[in-house]
């Protein structure tokens, strides 16, 4: 069993899917968990009122487009639980529009939110970490970052861009025994990708290129996120973890 007691992590995005299942498994694997939400207020009320040792669990209302308030959340983390150990940028959204239609509006929401929110995060985290001399931290991609995706060319750059920036964080941060790795899930069952797959023809189109023909839930892709943040991984920098059924086999 993973251990990650006596650990302290933040998770972006941490209401609903990936994100959700990242915190319930980090809880199990004792860390303390500090999330964060925007608009499922009602969720993340829930999952930390679902704790029965509230101390371990809290959540923090932010717009991650507001560099200000990215800023104000971490210190407000490191007053309230005394440190940062694992930060997990899993934040994100995923809209359709093709070029020609997609307006200079949805292009910089996509980029500001998917990608420029993890490099925020991560500025304001890493001195703390260069504090510990330790840190793990692990960015949500995708196998869009890779292979591109139609009709999502703006989702694709910004995941594209996590890849390279977590790779060039790698290099960078290793010194300070601060590992950076990513998972690029393909198909997950979220909020976000309900719409489509309950198409009859998206489904079948889909589930026909996975190779275990099946649609991964949040918690296969929080699996490996947790894998990536605990000493199990702790000689791991750079990786790029596919997390995708066998549908985009990348090297």
């Amino acid at each position: 069993m993973i251990s990650l007691k006596n650990k302290i992590v933040l998770i972006t995005g941490g209401s609903r899917g990936i994100g959700k299942a990242c915190v319930e498994l980090f809880i199990q694997a004792g860390a303390t968990v500090a999330f964060t939400y925007f608009t499922k207020e009602e969720k993340a009320n829930e999952m930390v009122s679902g704790h029965r040792n509230h101390s371990k669990i809290k959540s923090y209302k932010v717009n991650i487009s507001n560099p200000e308030e990215i800023e104000e959340t971490i210190k407000q983390v490191i007053a309230d639980f005394g440190n940062i150990h694992v930060l997990v940028n899993n934040a994100g959204i995923w809209k359709e529009s093709a070029i020609e239609k997609m307006s200079l509006e949805q292009w910089n929401e996509t980029l500001s939110i998917n990608l420029t929110s993890a490099y925020l995060f991560v500025k304001f985290v890493v001195p703390q970490m260069k504090i510990n001399k330790y840190g793990r931290i692990v960015n949500v991609a995708s196998t869009a970052g890779q292979r591109g995706e139609a009709f999502h060319s703006h989702y694709a750059a910004s995941k594209g861009g996590m890849i390279s920036f977590t790779k060039s964080l790698a290099s960078e941060l290793g010194r300070f025994n601060i590992t950076v790795n990513s998972v690029a899930p393909g198909w997950v069952y979220t909020d976000m990708t309900k719409e489509p797959l309950e198409d009859k023809a998206c489904f079948e189109k889909v589930i026909g290129d996975i190779p275990l023909k099946k649609i991964a839930l949040p918690e296969e892709i929080a699996g490996p996120v947790l894998f990536l943040a605990s000493d199990l991984a702790s000689h791991i920098n750079g990786e790029i973890l596919n997390v995708n059924g066998g549908s985009v086999l990348c090297g």
